[in-house]
């Protein structure tokens, strides 16, 4: 059996977990060349990809069948991935949990009873599950690293605008980034070569500058400040082996809530359908779209100087070369049925922060490493994956 064949054999042996929204027609004797040559790559259906129905998660595209395919797609198939399926999300990317009021909710094969997290759920579910070997994701606050930390799989959020976000549909172009998630750092990094024509890096810890947080970071100057986090800590003795230089940082502060510029951007790219079609929408991300019709245009225009300055001063400080953290802001993944709304904000709190500074980072599971240069993200990622 071929790569594809057991793949494809997966998709179809695990139904229950709501990993895959719609599974491709595949010829299984095709011989691809290329660096990827016969992996079998799950597509976040958020991308389009012509002749494939495409559903953004939602009810609204249940039968949209795009006429053209993704860049990033196109990338990967060229480099000789085949496409096995669409993978399942949360409602057109907005959410944390891997929840789906039309397409079901994503399981957890990890860890049955929690959720998968999101909103790339069905990618990190599928990795875990042996149903691909690669999957292309989005990450607007997050959505490559949570689930990859629920599931225990890998995923890499490049540095923003480094993959072309074209044939993928927007939640907030200011924050919106594609990258790859896999099984292991070593994939994620051939992908990411293949998605940006840049070489895979040599793997490199020694002599970097790692900093480590110990507080979730804070995303504007009204943020009540959140309580010491001891769980990045577990990670300095094996930095420290492996010839890194480690301290304590804490990140610099926005000097204005950046929600107002999220919540319009948001709004915008759903203005041809909501509130148009608001009954259409499942209820949590009708709620936010609500809450989005909302924002202050003077708000955002504070929040949009704010971001501008804020990613100024953080590329200064601190100096360091990388930052350590827990992939998740909460010590327990939470349940599935828990209320999305509720658990958002405390369970993004690590990865939020570098999506809006633009900057790279990687889920290796519960570690997460990030930085202001990929090539230095990922270097250091092979390294730590070498030697574990």
């Amino acid at each position: 059996m071929t790569s594809v064949e057991a793949a494809l054999a997966a998709i179809a042996e695990h139904p229950h977990l709501n990993a895959v929204i719609t599974a491709c027609a595949v010829d299984v004797r095709q011989k691809p060349a290329g660096p990827l040559a016969g992996v079998p790559l799950l597509v976040k259906d958020l991308f389009d990809t012509a002749g494939v129905r495409t559903t953004y998660g939602s009810l609204i595209y249940a039968d949209h069948v795009p006429a053209r395919t993704a860049s990033a797609v196109e990338r990967l198939e060229a480099a000789g991935a085949i496409v096995v399926g669409k993978a399942n999300l949360d409602e057109f990317a907005w959410g944390v949990t891997g929840q789906n009021p039309h397409w079901g909710d994503v399981g957890n094969p990890r860890l049955p009873g929690r959720i998968a997290g999101g909103s790339s759920a069905g990618n990190a579910a599928a990795l875990a599950a042996g149903m691909c070997r690669l999957a292309l994701g989005s990450d607007t606050g997050g959505s490559i690293r949570m689930p990859s930390a629920c599931c225990g799989t890998v995923g890499f959020k490049p540095s923003l605008g480094k993959v072309p976000t074209d044939g993928m549909f927007p939640l907030c172009p200011s924050f919106d980034t594609v990258g790859p998630m896999a099984r292991s750092v070593a994939d994620c990094a051939l992908a990411y070569s293949v998605l940006t024509g840049e070489p895979v890096p040599e793997p490199r810890l020694a002599g970097l500058r790692i900093g480590v947080l110990t507080r979730i970071p804070p995303l504007g100057p009204d943020t009540v400040g959140a309580e010491r986090d001891k769980r990045a800590l577990a990670f300095v003795d094996r930095l420290d082996a492996l010839g890194a230089h480690v301290r304590e940082v804490e990140l610099p502060i926005a000097e204005a809530d950046i929600w107002p510029l999220f919540f319009a951007e948001a709004a915008e790219s759903h203005r041809a359908t909501f509130p148009s079609r608001r009954d259409e929408y499942g209820p949590t991300c009708r709620a936010k779209l609500d809450d989005a019709q909302t924002a202050d245009p003077v708000a955002v225009e504070g929040a949009r100087r704010a971001l501008t300055g804020w990613r100024t001063s953080a590329a200064r400080e601190p100096e360091v070369d990388l930052v350590v953290s827990p992939t998740l802001g909460v010590t327990k993944i939470p349940p599935v049925g828990v209320d999305e709304l509720a658990v958002r904000l405390p369970f993004s709190g690590y990865t939020r922060a570098f999506s809006y500074l633009g900057w790279p980072a990687i889920a290796i599971g519960e570690l997460q490493l990030a930085g202001r240069d990929d090539a230095t993200v990922l270097a250091a990622a092979l390294a730590w994956e070498a030697a574990h």
